[in-house]
C-alpha cells in the first residue's frame, strides 16, 4: 500500500498583520476601532494589536437655538498626531463628564511622537507631543499632559490633572516625583529614545 501523501500546502495568501494607509499609518488587523469616521490619524502612526479606540463616543454640540428640532452635530472624537505609537492592549476613550442625567463626551487629542505603553487606559483631554507613557498607566478624564513629560509605569494620573512640561509623574494617585534632565528625548544617529523621535520605531513595524 503506497504511503499517504502529505496534504497540499495552502496557496491562500497570508494577510499582513498591519494595514498601511495612504498616509503611512500602520493599524493592526487585531485592533478595535469603533466609530472610525470620528478618528483622525495624522500619518505614520502605529496602532498595535488589541488596542481599542472608542471613537464612537462622539462629542456633541447642543441643538441650534434657531431650530431646536435639528439634531446635535458630531465632531472628531479621537485625533492622533504623526509618529505616535499605541502599544498592544491600550484603551483610548474620549473623556466624559456628567451632563443632565447622562454623559457628555469631549475630544481626545494626542500630539506627535507620543509613546503609549501596553495596557494603558487613556481618557485625557490633551496629550501634547513627545510624551512617554509607561506600561499599565491610567490617564484620568480631562487630564492634560504637556509636551515632553513622562508618566511612569502603573501610574494613575488623576482626573483633570495638568502635568507640566519636563515633569516625571508616578504613584497611585499620580504626582510629580521628579524632573527630566537636559537632553532627555535627544537620540544619537536617529536612535529611538524616550520622549524622542519615534520614526525608527515606526519603521520597525511590519506592514
Amino acid at each position: 500500500m503506497p504511503p499517504a501523501s502529505a496534504p497540499a500546502a495552502s496557496t491562500k495568501p497570508v494577510k499582513a498583520e498591519y494595514v498601511v494607509t495612504d498616509t503611512g499609518n500602520k493599524v493592526s488587523r487585531r485592533s478595535q476601532l469603533h466609530g472610525t469616521q470620528h478618528v483622525i490619524l495624522g500619518g505614520r502612526t502605529v496602532i498595535c494589536a488589541d488596542v481599542c479606540i472608542r471613537a464612537d463616543l462622539v462629542p456633541t454640540r447642543p441643538p441650534s437655538s434657531q431650530d431646536p428640532s435639528k439634531p446635535a452635530k458630531s465632531s472628531t472624537s479621537v485625533a492622533i498626531g504623526r509618529y505616535t505609537y499605541v502599544s498592544s492592549g491600550a484603551l483610548l476613550r474620549p473623556p466624559s463628564r456628567p451632563s443632565r442625567a447622562t454623559y457628555a463626551y469631549g475630544p481626545l487629542k494626542i500630539g506627535d511622537h507620543v509613546f503609549i505603553g501596553k495596557d494603558c487606559i487613556i481618557e485625557a483631554a490633551m496629550i501634547e507631543s513627545h510624551v512617554w507613557i509607561g506600561e499599565g498607566a491610567v490617564v484620568g478624564k480631562l487630564a492634560i499632559l504637556k509636551e515632553g513629560c513622562k508618566i511612569l509605569e502603573g501610574t494613575v494620573v488623576p482626573n483633570g490633572m495638568v502635568v507640566p512640561s519636563g515633569a516625571v509623574v508616578g504613584g497611585r494617585p499620580g504626582r510629580v516625583v521628579g524632573e527630566l534632565g537636559v537632553g532627555w528625548g535627544v537620540g544619537v544617529g536617529g536612535e529611538e529614545v524616550e520622549g524622542g523621535d519615534l520614526r525608527e520605531l515606526w519603521r520597525s513595524v511590519g506592514g
